[in-house]
């Protein structure tokens, strides 16, 4: 479920819950953490860590769950009960619920994190993580039935044989499988951890040899469609991370920042505490966000025909919901910069044009329509955007697997 489209609250209420802001400082330590790991025992140490914030973040989710139930059926919170730390009234079912909600998404804040843990120990090599996500995301950790006997598999792994292995439910990313383990020789190896063997299902062990397969032989991905393959386009990937450095610093001075980015396209940021720091009004938050941004637009040249022509992209509510997504922890920002974008303290959107967009698409060689029709409606799940196709043939190609 998405905090920002729930009835009784708005994205402001959960910003300034005090949970949600005591996460930032622990998001910032924590991605500092796994960066300065350098060997597979702090690896092991930095997977502990997390496991423990992660674990006490949805023991209270379930417990604002229960209290939450019995609530509507009549009966006061059980005695064991976390208190809330919203200020609303304790005895409004839609209270629990919303502490509920807040611990949802601070378990994904620090999922997040996971998935940069995940990224990194793959050494930044996305066929795997593309792979590797292709089922339902996992549920909570906190009294999973297996949990102990992944955590003696992490623990034997580093204890035996000098290992690292990953506990696959630390992240979004990683859904097939429950650990991976890396024994500085052979490839990344995919396991299910049953409690009891016996109990190993087929078919997930099946989706688990799809991945590997996938990646090291070029295989079809796990599921049903064998033409669903991963391929090498042989495009340089070219990026503006000094811009977004740039305009996340100013912002978290200024409040507000934009400015246009090379391929017509607009980039604007707004940092809540650089907006508190300039002690700006809604107002005068909305005043200067509208010239701010309309600026923008004119020197990117997309501003005729914003709402009927332009499409955008904010970072809003977006942590650890697309596991395909590079986790904001991993980006070459400082660690409160990552923190803040993660928490939406920070919030980064950037606009362009849908025919501009098209346009610089073909010249780069891809063959692209626009499927979409114009309009506000949000994107549904699955909805084609764009249809693109490279001029030349593709082919499926084997990748490292090391």
């Amino acid at each position: 479920m998405s905090l920002f489209h729930a009835d009784s609250y708005d994205p402001d209420d959960v910003v300034v819950h005090p949970r949600h802001q005591a996460m930032q400082p622990v998001l910032a330590q924590l991605i500092q953490q796994l960066r300065d790991c350098e060997t597979v025992e702090a690896e092991v140490d930095f997977q502990r860590d997390l496991l423990t914030r992660l674990l006490e973040v949805e023991k209270d989710r379930w417990e604002f769950k229960r209290a939450a139930t019995r609530m509507r059926k009549g009966k006061r919170p059980h005695p064991d009960a976390p208190e809330p730390q919203s200020g609303r009234d304790l005895a409004d079912v839609a209270t629990w619920r919303f502490e509920h909600d807040v611990c949802e998404r601070l378990a994904r804040q620090l999922r997040s994190i996971g998935d940069a843990l995940a990224w990194r120990v793959f050494g930044f090599h996305r066929p795997f993580i593309l792979a590797l996500c292709r089922n339902d995301s996992p549920g909570p950790m906190y009294g999973k039935a297996g949990l102990q006997a992944e955590l003696e598999r992490v623990e034997r792994a580093f204890k035996e044989d000098g290992a690292f292995a990953l506990m696959h439910d630390l992240t979004n990313c990683l859904r097939i499988g429950d650990v991976t383990v890396w024994d500085g020789v052979h490839p990344p190896r995919t396991e299910e951890i049953k409690t009891n063997p016996k109990n190993t299902r087929n078919a997930q062990l099946r989706r688990i040899n799809q991945a590997c397969a996938a990646v090291l032989d070029g295989g079809p991905l796990p599921g049903d469609n064998a033409s669903e393959l991963l391929y090498d386009l042989n495009l340089p990937l070219r990026t503006h991370l000094d811009m977004l450095r740039d305009a996340l610093e100013r912002a978290a001075t200024e409040g507000i920042y934009a400015t246009e980015v090379p391929g017509s396209r607009a980039l604007f940021v707004v940092d809540q505490y650089g907006c508190a720091q300039q002690g700006l009004s809604s107002m005068q938050f909305n005043e200067r966000l509208q010239h701010i941004a309309d600026t923008a637009l004119h020197r990117a040249g997309i501003a005729a025909g914003r709402e009927e022509l332009n499409i955008h992209a904010t970072s809003l509510d977006s942590t650890a919901r697309d596991p395909l997504r590079v986790p904001w922890a991993n980006y070459p920002l400082h660690p409160v910069a990552c923190a803040r974008l993660i928490g939406d303290y920070a919030v980064v959107t950037v606009e362009t044009s849908r025919p501009v967009l098209t346009r610089l698409l073909q010249v780069a060689g891809l063959d692209t329509r626009w499927v979409r029709p114009p309009g506000n409606a949000d994107l549904q799940q699955g909805e084609v955007v764009m249809e693109i196709h490279k001029q030349e043939e593709l082919r499926s190609v084997a990748l490292p697997g090391a």
